[in-house]
């Protein structure tokens, strides 16, 4: 593995548009690595579902089933967990080296509480289950898929506080490269264990579906273990000590980033369960519908990684910046950045618009299909403006420790507009006639726009110095 990269100060001698120039380079040289690990990690997701299917149309949606109770309750685990990056980046910023370790080892009792709690929640999710109404068999591979994902949650939640490390060191080739060797083992251990193989000596029966969760956590735990090997081994981090320096739990430091990062896993939970209740409340509406619905998702969800990355390596630089003193150069990235996303999203609007019945083509040949998809791709092209400001901005304020108002910002716009909205646009006729899921893509609009006002507003009018959630580094223990 290459040197990994660190993040440097401005120069404030140069000008305004050489200073933000190399600002977006930065950000460049932060987001991709970030970009090519949130691929890969999507990678994963694909390599189970094609593999899965080509089992068979039960594995697959037990394998479906699976993923989709899991991935919210992650979301939430990796938010909260999401603290390290800007607290660490901060500390770096303000030359506060010797707070850096202390702070990951909180990190790691906070992840280890979380697998705990995390492995509790998967592996008594049968009311769920029961919920859905699933055939037996569909709900077995579910159910054993989840118990066999179970034993890799602590490798993955100790990969996530030891991101915190790298990203916050501004090392985020390092994740990226442990990613890609997750995703790489990932394809033959779904072979192995989905269909079987006969080693001569040694029979691995083939287990379907419930094989994804056994590759899953064999993988999580290679990339874990390969990490903490490089994080040891690397002279990169040979002044750190990270396994050679144990640090007690503090409860003081544990509660400041719990602070900083509840809200942050909330948020992610909000948002992610916000889509995974309109996918149910579209259920009734038939197979036709919902699979127009999914093709949308996967496609905005895909495209959607590029905002995101940006957004987390705009919350590394800001933390940083103010970390090192230099306000005045987090405020012109922080304004910047919205140049960026309006690029960003004057890309895919035009791309959703104009390819919208290519995509659909892509996925299905069954014409009905394609044309619910086709539909729901316009709607979903005039809120990618709105999108993608909205998680820039919510990404810049994560960097300057302000999570709480963003957090309520977010749930007014999700849960308080668009779901009902939705409902009441698709299902009934108060405001228009049913528009079936139309309706819930026109609330999403709506939802969207909403935060990315405000979350706009939030960053123009804040101030880090008259805020008590901006504080900067952890004492040292």
């Amino acid at each position: 593995m290459n040197e990994p990269v660190s993040q440097s100060l401005p120069n404030h001698d140069q000008s305004l548009v050489v200073r933000t120039l190399n600002e977006w380079r930065q950000l460049g040289i932060l987001g991709a690595p970030i970009l090519v690990a949130q691929l890969a990690q999507m990678a994963n997701g694909v390599i189970d579902t094609v593999m899965a299917g080509h089992a068979s149309a039960t594995d697959l949606a037990g394998v479906g089933i699976g993923t989709s109770l899991w991935v919210p309750i992650l979301l939430f685990f990796a938010g909260v967990l999401g603290a390290l990056q800007p607290t660490i980046s901060g500390q770096r910023g303000a030359g506060a080296m010797h707070q850096i370790i202390p702070t990951t080892w909180q990190g790691i009792y906070i992840a280890m509480a979380g697998m705990v709690l995390m492995a509790a929640i998967i592996l008594n999710l049968d009311p769920v289950l029961q919920l859905l109404q699933l055939d037996a068999a569909t709900a077995a591979i579910a159910k054993g898929y989840l118990a066999a994902f179970a034993w890799g949650i602590p490798a993955l939640l100790l990969l996530l506080a030891l991101r915190g490390l790298t990203d916050g060191l501004g090392h985020t080739r390092v994740i990226m490269s442990f990613s890609l060797l997750s995703t790489l083992l990932n394809l033959p251990l779904n072979y192995f264990f989905i269909y079987g193989v006969d080693f001569g000596l040694f029979i691995l029966p083939a287990m379907g579906g419930i094989g994804c969760g056994w590759a899953t956590s064999i993988a999580n735990w290679a990339a874990v273990i390969g990490l903490l090997i490089y994080l040891n081994r690397s002279r990169v981090y040979a002044n750190l000590h990270l396994l050679g320096e144990w640090v007690a739990p503090s409860m003081a430091d544990i509660k400041r980033l719990l602070r900083l990062g509840l809200p942050i896993g909330f948020t992610l939970f909000v948002e992610v369960s916000m889509f995974c209740m309109i996918a149910l409340f579209l259920a009734p509406l038939g197979a036709i519908t919902v699979a127009g619905h999914q093709i949308v998702l996967n496609v905005i969800s895909l495209l959607f990684m590029l905002p995101l990355s940006l957004g987390m390596a705009l919350t590394l630089r800001v933390s940083f910046l103010v970390g090192a003193g230099d306000e005045a150069e987090a405020r012109l990235l922080a304004r910047s950045s919205l140049l960026l996303a309006l690029g960003i999203g004057a890309i895919n609007a035009p791309l959703l618009l104009f390819g919208r019945e290519w995509i659909a083509g892509l996925y299905t040949s069954d014409a009905a299909v394609q044309a619910v998809a086709a539909k729901l791709f316009v709607l979903a092209a005039f809120f990618q403006l709105a999108d993608v400001i909205q998680v820039t901005m919510i990404n810049v304020q994560r960097g300057y420790k302000d999570t709480k108002i963003p957090m309520l910002i977010m749930l007014l716009s999700f849960w308080a507009i668009c779901l009902p909205l939705g409902y009441t646009l698709t299902f009934t006729d108060w405001l228009v006639e049913p528009m079936g899921a139309s309706g819930f893509w026109t609330a999403l609009i709506a939802g969207l726009v909403c935060a990315a006002l405000l979350l706009t507003w939030r960053m123009w009018r804040f101030d880090p110095r008259h805020s008590p959630v901006n504080t900067q580094v952890l004492p040292a223990n």
